[in-house]
């Protein structure tokens, strides 16, 4: 008498291999992508998989092969509290992982300096390293090094900034260009219905976050509040210092200046010229990052507005995404989107 099979059950390898009527070593080697299996086989073993909605429990074959993911960020060396929020959470979530056998470890090479990041990425052992997140510039130095990362099977996701250019896997960060858009319908708002002049700060012309979000900038600022004058960027290569030097020069020699949007990483030194400023009027500031630095300017009514995304939602979202591509599994769009946040002196978390 033939025997029923256990619907109460999940499918387990063995019946993927009755089904398919193949060898559960053959099983196997579909199952982990190894060569040496025709391609006519590889599509009985997924038919039969379908069949049977089997789902794999990866944290166990893990745990059977004693495989270990090992992920690497790579993040620019500028010192600023955004970065090491960033490099805190890498930190924290490591000390969670370990029990899930992964791995996460971080390196800082100068920001904004394409040829020192490509150089960074091609000392990768790609022996021992499963995916690679990268914070940096698109250039073609760049791509060319991710292209040797893909090319030995690395999965690849670009931070914050994307490299849409390259072979990356996946893009964790906001939508800059959307962003940009939101800090100009803010700061129009503040500054509405006056006219006057608006300076914006940027980190680098290289940096294809910040030229994002000038672009959304200048969009919405064009369609809704066109007598504004938007000057040229100031190129502050997140260096508060420089910042300082190039906003006292530009206040001490443009009038009519109504409002400031820090689209990088200069907020230490934006604080210092609107404290000694002695501006008679203070301009409208909207700028990027919920940080203490920020967080306490916003509270004391020098910044009106903060845009930020979650350093936290930042890393895991890599982590997952970079162990789903390993394991060949889908991804979650709508988790690992990461918003666009805005936060008023009446909402900030606590």
């Amino acid at each position: 008498m033939k025997q029923n099979q256990d619907t109460s059950l999940p499918p387990t390898i063995n019946d993927i291999a009755r089904v398919a009527e193949v060898s559960l070593a053959t099983v196997d080697r579909v199952l982990n992508s190894r060569p040496g299996v025709r391609e006519k086989t590889v599509r009985k073993v997924h038919r039969a998989i379908a069949k049977l909605g089997y789902v794999r429990d990866t944290a166990a074959a893990n745990l059977a092969r004693g495989r270990l993911y090992n992920f690497v960020f790579i993040l620019p060396s500028n010192d600023n509290e955004f970065l090491a929020s960033l490099e805190l959470q890498i930190q924290q979530l490591q000390t969670g992982l370990r029990h899930e056998r992964t791995r996460l470890s971080f390196v800082r090479v100068a920001a904004f300096d394409p040829m020192v990041l490509a150089e960074a990425i091609d000392q990768i052992d790609v022996s021992q390293v499963d995916g690679v997140a990268i914070f940096g510039p698109e250039t073609p130095s760049v791509r060319d090094s991710i292209a040797h990362l893909k090319a030995n099977g690395i999965t690849v996701v670009s931070l914050v900034a994307d490299i849409p250019s390259s072979g990356r896997d996946h893009f964790i960060g906001v939508d800059n260009v959307a962003a940009g858009r939101t800090a100009a319908q803010l700061l129009g708002r503040f500054v509405s219905p006056n006219d006057g002049k608006i300076v914006v700060l940027t980190g680098s012309l290289l940096a294809r976050d910040h030229l994002e979000r000038r672009l959304g900038f200048d969009e919405v600022m064009a369609r809704d509040f066109p007598k504004l004058q938007i000057l040229a960027s100031l190129e502050g290569w997140d260096d508060p210092d420089l910042v300082e030097r190039l906003l006292s020069t530009v206040l001490a020699e443009t009038s009519n200046i109504m409002g400031i949007y820090s689209a990088a990483a200069g907020n230490e030194g934006l604080l210092r010229v609107l404290k000694g400023s002695g501006l008679k009027q203070k301009p409208a500031v909207v700028a990027h990052e919920l940080t203490p630095l920020s967080r306490g300017a916003l509270n004391n009514g020098i910044f009106d507005a903060i845009i930020s995304q979650d350093p936290g939602h930042l890393i895991r979202s890599a982590v997952r995404v970079m162990r789903a591509q390993k394991d060949c599994l889908p991804i979650n769009v709508a988790q690992e989107r990461i918003r666009i946040d805005v936060y008023l002196k009446e909402n900030m978390p606590p």
